[in-house]
């Protein structure tokens, strides 16, 4: 069975790129497109699509578009598509329900390997390569903090977003296929490299971001 995806940009240019590349793919296929946040909204609960790919900041409601497609069909993930490469663009994203957030400039092949992760029910975050190797800043400000999360591996990532959902280990475990234990080791890492004590220490710095 095919991945069902949903485009929501305002540039029809784009939307036509994009339509091509996943339509060529045989794994998923484009059921439907909107130019703005509104008419996503309305037609997205007609179609039914597993994933929605949606500009954050596509006019009539971009990211506040998350909120009501989730809550209207909670099956469907939504990877949201954006020009900033800042994780302070995620926070937002991950807290209206999005499962996935990447850099317009992205390769093709980057993009459809995320549709592929976040349609498994993973969390997927593309960082640019050059955001991730800045030079790290002196630590205590807001920009270290960006820098932190960076420099972290894409699994201490997914991790750290879906820590910041709410979700238990076990839960965790179970969103990206892997076992407790490795959940575990992964969290004492995330800890250990951003110098932190607990959960609660993990959301208080993803709020920073």
């Amino acid at each position: 069975m095919k991945t069902r995806v949903f485009l929501a940009d305002d540039h029809a240019v784009l939307r036509a790129g994009l339509r091509m590349l996943i339509d060529a793919q045989p794994d998923m296929e484009v059921v439907g497109e909107a130019a703005d946040g509104d008419e996503a909204i309305e037609k997205v609960k007609e179609v039914r699509p597993d994933i929605v790919l949606l500009d954050l900041a596509m006019p009539h409601h971009g990211l506040p578009a998350v909120g009501p497609i989730r809550q209207a069909l909670p099956a469907t993930r939504i990877l949201v598509l954006t020009m900033h490469d800042d994780p302070a663009y995620l926070k937002p994203v991950v807290e209206a329900g999005g499962s996935g957030f990447i850099v317009k400039t992205a390769a093709d092949s980057e993009l459809l390997t995320a549709i592929r992760v976040v349609a498994e029910g993973r969390i997927f975050i593309n960082l640019s390569v050059h955001a991730r190797v800045r030079q790290a800043p002196k630590p205590g400000g807001e920009d270290s903090m960006a820098t932190s999360f960076r420099q972290l591996s894409k699994r201490e990532q997914e991790v750290l977003v879906l820590v910041a959902q709410g979700c238990t280990n076990q839960e965790i475990a179970g969103r990206l296929k892997l076992d407790i234990k490795t959940i575990e080791a992964c969290l004492a890492d995330l800890m250990e490299k951003l110098r932190l004590h607990n959960r609660g220490d993990l959301l208080s710095f993803f709020r920073t971001l």
